[in-house]
């Protein structure tokens, strides 16, 4: 059976050209799925350079690695607290990662029930970003070469010698819709669920994530530049939990948490306006990530791909409040993003309202700015030296 062969062929090399030249073509993964209908996949690929996405939601896992300088007399911190959040300090004599979901040291947590988690690791970072000084307390055992035991300091994003955002897990392609089938409200880190499937929650820009736009990661992969935080960053590696086997559309869309990445990127040019702590009631701290990838435009494969919109993406219902806690792996049906957007979904026969975790306001936002920064030459695309595992 012979191959078939794209009718349209970019090279990375070439869409960079275009844009030092002011050439680039750019839409959104909005504006995308239009064009294509129009014009056809293959037209829209020749005129068409890069897709932008963005998504910007809790994204738990991730944090910051800070190195906070030497002291005098030096010392090799065991223990780091910012802003009495603990911080680790089993990485090198001043250095240390914060973790968005680390709490407050003293703070109740859910002793009393439901806890608010009002401060913790994510608001840090979202404090450092703002400029804002933030007390740094540092313990050590003493040593030879580091005799001192113990530091304490006000520092800011400014005076400290490095800051970088490394976040082991961002950008889920595709999540549950939770809802709660039991008597009681419980707290997840989808959100309050009410009893007897009182709302739905989810979290996902849907035809605007970065990796549904992409769902077999063929531009996507170790050198990738993307938009983070509101600068730029890089995806660095798969994220934890990737998980490219699970089922998939006709489309190549997975109906199941499936792909993620791990992203880094310089924390002093990033902005709390797309790094925000959160407070999660009775679950915890996390931290907002903005988060948008170009997608060049290769071939029209890779238009098509982008051209998904949400009535061809899918999820499961998954009830939180039994199965979820217990390990059990039931479906309750299958939901589209268009469906879940429209405001209501039916649950086993109940109209449910459902609740987005992410902002799609703020999600279009990113990938605007990014189409912004790609037409006015100030962001240029990265070619990954090997793709994600798919």
């Amino acid at each position: 059976m012979a191959v078939k062969k794209n009718k349209v062929n970019k090279t990375y090399a070439e869409i960079n050209e275009k844009i030092k030249s002011g050439k680039v073509v750019v839409v959104t993964a909005e504006e995308i799925i239009d064009i294509v209908k129009d014009k056809g996949p293959v037209e829209a690929a020749r005129q068409v350079d890069i897709v932008t996405t963005g998504t910007f939601a809790p994204m738990c896992s991730s944090g910051a690695f800070i190195n906070f300088g030497h002291a005098k007399p030096t010392i090799k911190a065991s223990k780091v607290w910012l802003n009495n959040v603990p911080a680790y300090a089993g990485v090198a004599a001043v250095d240390c990662y914060i973790g968005a979901t680390e709490s407050c040291e003293d703070d109740p947590l859910n002793k009393v029930w439901p806890g608010e988690f009002n401060y913790g690791g994510g608001h840090v970072i979202q404090d450092l970003v703002a400029g804002k000084k933030v007390h740094l307390k540092a313990t050590g055992y003493g040593t030879s070469c580091y005799p001192n035991k113990m530091v304490e300091k006000e520092v800011s994003l400014k005076t400290l010698p490095m800051a970088t955002l490394c976040n082991p897990r961002n950008g889920y392609q595709n999540y549950n819709c939770a809802v709660n089938f039991t008597k009681k409200t419980i707290y997840t880190y989808m959100g309050a669920l009410k009893p007897k499937a009182g709302n739905a929650n989810y979290c996902s820009a849907g035809q605007l994530s970065p990796l549904f736009n992409d769902p077999y990661y063929k531009t996507i992969g170790l050198g990738t530049r993307i938009f983070l935080g509101g600068g730029q960053g890089y995806v660095t590696w798969q994220g934890t939990q990737h998980n490219p086997s699970a089922k998939r559309t006709k489309k190549g869309v997975p109906v199941t948490p499936s792909g993620t990445l791990w992203v880094m990127g310089d924390l002093k040019q990033m902005s709390p306006k797309w790094l925000m702590g959160m407070s999660l009631q009775g679950y915890g701290c996390s931290l907002a990530v903005g988060l948008g990838i170009p997608i060049p435009i290769l071939n029209e494969e890779m238009v098509q791909f982008t051209a998904i919109s949400d009535e061809d993406i899918f999820t499961q219902i998954i009830d939180y409040g039994n199965d979820y806690p217990n390990g059990i792996s039931k479906s309750y049906g299958k939901v589209s993003y268009a469906e879940l957007k429209s405001g209501t979904i039916n649950v086993q026969g109940k109209d449910v309202p459902t609740v987005p975790l992410s902002s799609m306001i703020k999600a279009r936002e990113v990938a605007d700015i990014l189409k912004h920064w790609i037409k006015k030459g100030k962001f240029f695309l990265g070619e990954p030296q090997f793709t994600l595992p798919s």
